[in-house]
């Protein structure tokens, strides 16, 4: 029978998840039109192009730690509208930069889209937070899936709009993001009105560890490492994809339809990603996500043809996804309600930070080695990551087997 406390849970993870797919389609119109809208931008040097992508993903990490400590202060009712506001204002200001012809400024209106973001990062720990523990993995799952909408939404965005506003290419895709903002500033207006998180000490008597403590631990550590190996790796290769399919001759709207269905597979396995991990346990399933990030090298490697292009980007976001929540799960159970703002505001910028630096080098990458070095890339940092995975289970077992 679902206690009160669960029922409370479902209901603030359901809202999340609504405003994870309407806010959410934000970040997959920013990170698949950045690039090709940065590319016909710039007269002469194409490296650059990526640039605005990876100024949405400074946003992301500037504004993790401003995020967290908006949302402790105001709630996270009133924090999370505060973060459609700042997802409306980047829309406007990148949509002035493309009438403008104001390559920088477009850039900067993506970071600002970016920073709006870092507040739909939180959605995942605000629904793991106000759940009971078993519920944890699944409320998680719960925010994720409203991706599958996100998948739908945003790339459709993109097709019906890119040309609303001509001759001023994307310019209409970007105005559309204000209409996005106001959407999902009204589904959050659903969530419960209570006291900001600064009362959130009085719940549990421990006090708050040094950041430093809290990092050192082995499963937070290795958590962190393989979120930000898999959520790296799956922006390194996505950034990189549309302009290497218009780059083979493809459409637009065939590159869009792709990235359409890596959104698809990052956020459809959110339905049961959740059971998976209540059966088999988050280092297996991040496991398997990482496996699969190897699959799409290999896929990827393996010719030019759109399936081709197309099934990579599915193993892609399918091994995100597993990756992802796994990680995301693992970090969500090392730290105690009062040291949330600390904990998650460094994870989310040491991630963000790196998922910056991964974008930024997908498009210099791309224009100097090709399609194929962004995939082979894949190999040594998933094989990283699986050995610091492999090396944390093998500690705790045994840790398990001299307790007994």
């Amino acid at each position: 029978m679902m206690t009160t406390s669960t029922r409370d849970a479902r209901r603030t993870a359901i809202v999340l998840a609504a405003a994870q797919a309407i806010v959410g389609s934000a970040a997959p119109i920013a990170i698949s039109v950045g690039g090709l809208a940065g590319f016909y931008l710039l007269d002469a040097d194409k490296s650059l192009a990526t640039a605005p992508v990876t100024g949405f993903t400074i946003g992301v990490a500037l504004g993790a730690i401003p995020a967290a400590l908006v949302l402790k202060r105001l709630g996270l009712r009133l924090g999370f509208m505060t973060g459609t506001g700042m997802t409306a204002a980047g829309g406007l200001v990148a949509t002035l930069a493309l009438f403008a012809q104001n390559f920088w400024l477009f850039a900067a209106g993506l970071a600002l889209i970016g920073v709006g973001n870092a507040f739909v990062q939180q959605f995942r720990f605000a629904a793991a937070e106000s759940a009971p523990a078993q519920f944890k993995a699944k409320a998680i799952s719960f925010v994720l899936a409203g991706g599958v909408l996100t998948a739908i939404i945003g790339p459709q965005i993109v097709i019906f709009t890119r040309e609303l506003m001509a001759p001023v290419m994307f310019a209409g895709t970007f105005a559309s993001v204000l209409g996005i903002a106001a959407v999902g500033a009204l589904i959050l207006s659903a969530l419960p009105r209570r006291q900001p998180e600064t009362d959130v000490s009085t719940v549990s008597q421990m006090p708050a560890r040094p950041l430093g403590e809290i990092v050192r631990q082995p499963k937070y550590a290795v958590g962190l490492l393989c979120g930000v190996g898999t959520y790296a790796l799956m922006s390194f290769v996505m950034t990189g994809a549309p302009l290497a399919m218009v780059g083979c001759g493809f459409s637009t709207d065939q590159a869009m339809l792709g990235i359409s269905w890596h959104v698809m597979a990052m956020y459809a396995p959110s339905f049961f990603t959740g059971r998976l991990i209540a059966r088999f346990g988050k280092e297996t399933i991040v496991a398997v996500g990482l496996v699969l990030l190897l699959a799409c090298a290999v896929v990827a490697l393996s010719g030019i043809a759109l399936w081709q292009f197309w099934m990579a980007l599915v193993l892609l976001g399918i091994g995100w996804n597993f990756g992802f929540i796994g990680a995301t799960a693992m970090v969500a159970e090392t730290y105690h309600p009062a040291e949330k703002g600390r904990a998650l505001g460094f994870h989310d910028f040491v991630l963000f930070s790196t998922v910056a630096f991964a974008s930024f080098m997908s498009g210099l990458v791309y224009n100097l080695a090709g399609w194929d070095m962004l995939n082979w890339i894949i190999f040594p940092v998933g094989l990283a990551c699986l050995t610091s995975l492999g090396l944390l289970v093998v500690r705790g077992h045994r840790h398990v087997a001299a307790a007994r």
